[in-house]
C-alpha cells in the first residue's frame, strides 16, 4: 500500500493533471475521466515510482499514455476538432476575459498537437524542459524548438505584438 506522503503528493498534482488533460482532450469531462484513470493507475503501480524523480513527470507520462491509448480506440468515433459540438455545450460569459479565453482556446486548437502539448507542459504546468522532454520522449532541443514555434504562432494567431504583450492596433491614416 502506498505511503501517506505519496498520497499527499498525488493529490497535490490533480490540478496540474487536469489542466494537462483538458489541453490534450479539449473536453472537461474527458479530462476528468483521464485524470481519474491516471490517478488509479499511479496508485496501483506506486511501487514502480522511483523516489527522487519527478512525480509530476511520471503522472503526466501516465496520463499522456492513457490519452493516446484511448485516442487510438476512438478512431471510429466522430471527431470534434473544430469544436462545433463542444461550443453547443458551453454558455458564453458576458465578460471580456471570457472572449479572450475563447480566442486563446481557438488559437490553441490551430497549433499542431506536438506544439500544443509542449506549450501546456512547460507554459501551463510549469515543467522544466528536461521533464517535458522525458514525457514526450524527445530531446531538449526539440522541446525548445516546439515551444518557440508554438509561442510565435500563438502571437500571430491572436494578433499580439510580441514586444508589448498587447493587441496590435491597426494604423489609421490621418487626413492632412
Amino acid at each position: 500500500m502506498p505511503s501517506a506522503s505519496f498520497k499527499d503528493e498525488l493529490l497535490a498534482e490533480i490540478k496540474n493533471l487536469r489542466a494537462f488533460a483538458i489541453s490534450l482532450s479539449g473536453s472537461v469531462s474527458v479530462a476528468d475521466d483521464l485524470v481519474q484513470e491516471a490517478l488509479l493507475r499511479a496508485w496501483s503501480k506506486s511501487e514502480r515510482f522511483q523516489p527522487g524523480t519527478s512525480l509530476r513527470a511520471w503522472l503526466f507520462t501516465i496520463l499522456r499514455n492513457i490519452y493516446y491509448s484511448n485516442y487510438r480506440k476512438r478512431s471510429r468515433e466522430v471527431q470534434d476538432s473544430d469544436g462545433v459540438y463542444a461550443r453547443r455545450l458551453t454558455v458564453p460569459g458576458d465578460q471580456e476575459s471570457h472572449l479572450d479565453l475563447e480566442d486563446f482556446r481557438k488559437a490553441m486548437t490551430k497549433l499542431p498537437a506536438e506544439q500544443r502539448e509542449v506549450l501546456t507542459l512547460i507554459g501551463a504546468s510549469g515543467l522544466s524542459y528536461e521533464e517535458a522532454a522525458a514525457i514526450c520522449g524527445v530531446e531538449i532541443g526539440t522541446i525548445k524548438s516546439r515551444l518557440s514555434r508554438a509561442r510565435s504562432r500563438l502571437v500571430e494567431l491572436l494578433g499580439l505584438d510580441e514586444t508589448a504583450d498587447a493587441p496590435v492596433e491597426p494604423k489609421v491614416r490621418r487626413a492632412g
